[in-house]
């Protein structure tokens, strides 16, 4: 009776699969199903590769194996020694998760999911099975998964935070086309790829908000060490205003001047410094206390035309010199 060479029971999750004999007769029988590749690798290297069919094995449908045999005495004898690697063409899905950083070294969690199958069986077999040695689906999936991993956190890390965030189809986009360029060159199709999850630690979130505003990342992370620093501040002495201790970050934000003495942060509306004490902002009137929302002017008494006047008519707080908007209840300076 012939030898009978098949993979007897794929799976749907099932790449590939090894032949477990390695003696192989003339004669023999190969079986190949639907949706299925049989390659025939020796030492490493693969040859010969059938499609889906009943074969019966010859050195004339083994041709190039046939070839390598015959260096050797006797190669027409039975058997000869060479592995079959079974191998799926049908569509797999991979599950991928990291922790990269972006182009300011922002720390950046991420998860999702890519979609391939076998475009080239020989070549597949060559660079994944043989070059790493990965002869069950168990280990091509780990070595797949650990280069899609390790290929987008090198992706990610020429991205800004804000283009992660805000341009994420982009982003997959790009990253598809650098790791399907690679997939190709091991026989293999990438047919999609897509992210389900990115995040960022909680301060590094609300950067965002800024930077969608047109502030650079620079001065997003300047004001948010002005303040840190105020606040660790304020924890040195026993819960102190933070007024009482803010004469020491002129220094942090390199101002000198009238603004001495005081800490001041960039408005995100009209992007002028503005001390870090106020509620609204003295020259387009931002609402600190409500961010994203424009301030609205509060009822009651309209202030009087500024001639020199000092304090806000309408809540009697001090004004900055020139503002247009009371920093402490949003009032405009006519």
């Amino acid at each position: 009776m012939p030898q009978i060479i098949e993979w007897p029971t794929p799976t749907e999750t099932d790449i590939v699969w090894r032949y477990p004999i390695e003696e192989i007769t003339w004669g023999a029988q190969l079986i190949v199903k639907e949706f299925e590749a049989a390659v025939f690798l020796r030492d490493g290297k693969a040859y010969d590769v059938f499609t889906a069919g009943r074969h019966t094995l010859t050195t004339q449908n083994l041709p190039l194996l046939t070839k390598v045999l015959s260096r050797l005495a006797g190669f027409d004898r039975t058997p000869f020694k060479a592995t079959v690697i079974f191998v799926s063409l049908k569509q797999f899905q991979g599950l991928f998760g990291l922790q990269a950083q972006s182009v300011e070294l922002a720390p950046l969690q991420a998860r999702g999911r890519y979609y391939l199958r076998v475009q080239d069986p020989n070549l597949f077999v060559n660079e994944i099975v043989g070059g790493q040695s990965a002869y069950n689906t168990q280990q091509v999936s780990d070595y797949l998964r650990g280069f899609v991993n390790e290929r987008i956190i090198d992706d990610l890390s020429h991205y800004d935070l804000a283009t992660v965030y805000t341009r994420l189809d982009e982003t997959s986009f790009n990253v598809k086309n650098s790791i399907g360029d690679y997939f190709r060159r091991v026989g293999l199709e990438l047919i999609d790829l897509r992210f389900e999850a990115i995040d960022t630690p909680p301060e590094w979130r609300d950067r965002i908000f800024f930077i969608k505003q047109g502030v650079t990342s620079a001065e997003v992370l300047r004001m948010q060490t002005v303040q840190k620093s105020a606040e660790e501040l304020a924890k040195s002495q026993g819960g102190a205003a933070i007024g009482a201790g803010a004469v020491i970050l002129p220094t942090m934000l390199g101002q000198a001047g009238p603004a001495a003495g005081m800490a001041m942060v960039i408005c995100p509306n009209c992007k002028s410094q503005v001390p870090s004490t106020s509620k609204f902002c003295p020259n387009c009137g931002f609402d600190f206390t409500k961010v994203g929302t424009p301030a609205q002017p509060p009822s009651g008494p309209q202030p009087s035309p500024a001639g020199g006047a000092s304090f806000c008519t309408n809540c009697g707080k001090p004004l900055k010199p020139g503002a247009k908007f009371c920093g402490s209840c949003g009032a405009p300076v006519s």
